[in-house]
């Protein structure tokens, strides 16, 4: 087998896409964006159903992989458009935090070249006070971070497509009938 084979760019690509969901899962969490966390949770498990099933000729577990693959770059789009605010979507809802805390992406406070400033609220101060904060400054806005990320996940999913369509057809395994147990070699094997 050829070190440039289908099945061996199939495997880096798997890798690589589970470096790269590793690091969203990670930027995910810090923002406690529960839906995407749990979307991230389960395509790095199906990247490793996928990847297993590459190495080791599993063609169900590669198709599996692929109708995630679709499923996935179908969650990435809504990400895309709740982001860009289409159709109605707005991305300062708390639609991706399950609705259970305020909290929104990371980026939003911690950008390429923002400046972050706490501005206390007025009146009393105890624990629970909560802080006004001011973002300025930011290179590159939030969301459209958030959109790259998106983006990115999208091209890694679809360049895989070439490459899966050459995995479904591995070579069966061979079955052993009646007359292979006459062969010396057959016999040595078991």
């Amino acid at each position: 087998m050829g070190c440039c084979s289908g099945r061996c760019t199939l495997i880096f690509l798997c890798t690589f896409q589970l470096m790269v969901a590793l690091e969203r899962q990670v930027f995910d969490f810090l923002g406690y964006q529960w839906a995407p966390i749990l979307a991230n949770f389960f395509h790095i498990l199906v990247v490793i159903l996928g990847l297993f099933g590459t190495i080791q000729y599993r063609p169900r577990y590669i198709v599996v992989y692929t109708v995630w693959t679709a499923l996935w770059v179908a969650w990435n789009v809504f990400i895309i458009c709740f982001y860009l605010e289409v159709g109605g979507l707005s991305k300062d809802s708390d639609l991706l935090t399950f609705n259970i805390s305020a909290h929104h992406s990371w980026w939003s406070e911690h950008g390429p070249g923002c400046v972050r400033r706490e501005i206390p609220a007025s009146g009393n101060r105890s624990a629970d006070t909560q802080s006004y904060i001011s973002i300025m400054g930011c290179l590159l806005e939030y969301q459209y971070i958030e959109v790259l990320h998106s983006s990115f996940q999208i091209l890694i999913s679809v360049s895989h497509s070439k490459h899966i369509h050459t995995q479904t057809n591995m070579p069966k395994a061979k079955t052993l009938n009646k007359h292979s147990f006459n062969s010396p070699k057959t016999l040595f094997l078991l």
